[in-house]
Parts: C-alpha cells; structure tokens; sequence
C-alpha cells in the first residue's frame, strides 16, 4: 500500500508518498499534477524491489506554498530532491521525473551527478542551455501568445484557472492527451485572445479518456483547492533559471539516462525540439538506449500509457540495479 507523511526538507516541508522496499527511486511530477500522477507505478516498481518516493512538489498539493516566487527557481527544485534523498537516508537514488519534474530530475543530475545513479525524463528531454533567456526568446517568437509568457503575467492564469478548478484540470488533462483530436500540435501552446485566457475554446469533454477517471479528477481537483500561483511560479523562474544555470552552459547529463515521450504530444514538438531530441545519442555519453517513442501517447506519458512507461522503467532501473 502507498503510505503518505510529510518531511522536512530543504527548509519547508513536502508531502510524499511511498511504497517499497530496496534502492530509492525518486518520481517528480509536473504541472498541473501531484503525486498521484504516477499512481500506476508504485505497486509495479516496487514489487520489482524499489523503494518508490513521490512527492508533492513545492507548490503543489500537500506541501508547502513559500510566497516568493524567486523560492521557486530551479536550484531550490533541485536543493528538494536532494534534501529529500538525504532526509529519507540515503546517499544516492534513481531520479524520474515528468513534464516540469523532468527538468528537475535532469538538472539534478546535471548539478548533483553524486547523488544520482540514473535519470530518466518523460515527454521533456535533457536540458540544453539556449543563447537566450526562454521568456525571452517565446515572446519575441510569438508575440507573447506563448503560453509560458501568459503564465508569466502576475495573477492572471492564477484567476482564470481558480475561478473552475475542477474544469480547468479537466480541459488541461484532456486537451494535451492523445485522445484529443489536435493532440501534438504545436499551435497548443498558443493562448489567441489573451484577454479571454487559455482555456476559453479548450474541449471540455462529456466523457474522459479511460486513463483518467472521475475519482482521479476528484483528488487532483483537491490537491489543487489552494490555488494554483504556487505551481505557476515555476514558470516565471524560466529566465532566472537561465541566468543561474550559466556556470553550465554546454555541460551535458553525465549519470545514465532514459528519455521517452510520446508522438502526439504537444512538448517535443515545441521549436526547436525534435532536431534536440534527434541528436540526443550524440549529445548525451550516457543515453542507454534511443528515446524511446510511445506511438499514440500524449503528454500525460506515464498515465496514458503506464503499462508501456512502467516496463522501459523497470528495465532501465533494474540494469543499473545489477
């Protein structure tokens, strides 16, 4: 059974749940989730002898909420996992992480190569510090319709997701899932009237996908009561993620690494994207194995397609195991 406590780590205090026995295996989500994102792979990684650890991001769900939004940067994101894998006893760990927790798990690895005995990302590939800031370079891309930008505008996204929170999870999990009819299309990111927000024209669907169902919309639309600004603060650290990450510009992952993502989702067809994700064997020494393309699949990789994530898990975990 999955067992839920809160610990303190790296200065506030985050919610996790754990199942398991045998070497750490830490799971990051990302936006908008919670722990119970990787619900299907706990019973499965631990009954393959892991000890299987998600949290609630800082920001999300049960843990806490610091107001600054400069406590959200990416060394803090970091400083968590880190502090986590100490404060649970241990030296090192494996570290998988999803959307946002993707960035988390590879910087991890990036800046804290000791503490990680492998790495792998769903639906965002490793980090390669761009010429400049990303806030930065979407806006003048898109004159500011880039979603990232709108959810840099201070309470704006905040109120427009708040005012529903159960129909803009809805939507949000919904519209960036394999089973939307324009699932993979870069144009996704794009929010057209800002005035109106991003969610005004988004497909509300009567019936969910059979990967989500309704007491899996009743937790996360719970988790995510207090609001939102904690998770969207994330993204107005993008650019101070940038300017602090400069010491690393040209590093690449070096602990073994897994990357897999899915054809239609909207994430690895952003500009830029699939020429990185084609040249990532060259680029990363330790890629065990090509990026692994989950056909079908959207950005909710582990959940639409757990069966699938859970064995290219399993396998590169336990390699590394033995």
């Amino acid at each position: 059974m999955v067992e839920h406590r809160m610990i303190d780590v790296n200065g506030i205090q985050l919610h996790i749940a754990e199942q398991g026995e045998g070497p750490l295996v830490v799971l990051l989500h990302g936006f908008p989730e919670s722990w119970h994102s990787w619900r299907h792979q706990f019973g499965p990684l631990a009954e393959a002898g892991f000890r299987v650890v998600a949290p609630d991001q800082r920001g999300y769900g049960g843990s806490d909420r610091p107001e600054d939004v400069s406590a959200y940067s990416i060394f803090h994101l970091v400083g968590d996992v880190v502090g986590l894998i100490h404060a649970l006893g241990e030296e090192r760990a494996f570290v998988v992480g999803h959307d946002w927790g993707a960035p988390v798990a590879w910087h991890t690895a990036l800046l804290r190569p000791d503490v990680v005995r492998g790495v792998a990302g769903l639906s965002v590939p490793p980090p390669f510090r761009g010429a400049q800031p990303p806030l930065k370079t979407m806006r003048e891309r898109f004159g500011g319709h880039f979603y990232w930008n709108y959810f840099e505008q201070p309470g704006a996204a905040d109120a427009e997701f708040a005012a529903d929170t159960r129909t803009t999870l809805r939507k949000l999990l919904y519209s960036a899932s394999g089973d939307a009819p324009d699932a993979g299309r870069p144009e996704q990111a794009l929010v057209e009237d800002l005035e109106r927000g991003w969610l005004a024209d988004a497909p509300n669907p009567e019936v969910l996908p059979d990967w989500l169902t309704e007491a899996d919309l009743d937790t996360l639309t719970e988790s995510f009561e207090p609001g939102f600004t904690g998770a969207l603060n994330w993204y107005r650290n993008l650019d101070r993620n940038w300017e602090l990450t400069a010491p690393w510009q040209g590093a690449v992952v070096s602990p073994p690494a897994l990357y897999v993502y899915g054809d239609r989702d909207l994430v690895p067809a952003f500009p830029g994207t699939p020429e990185l994700i084609e040249a990532l064997p060259g680029l990363m020494p330790n890629l065990r194995r090509e990026p692994v393309v989950l056909p079908g699949c959207g950005h909710w990789t582990q959940q639409e397609r757990p069966a699938e994530v859970n064995k290219v898990l399993i396998d590169f975990l336990t390699e590394l195991r033995d």
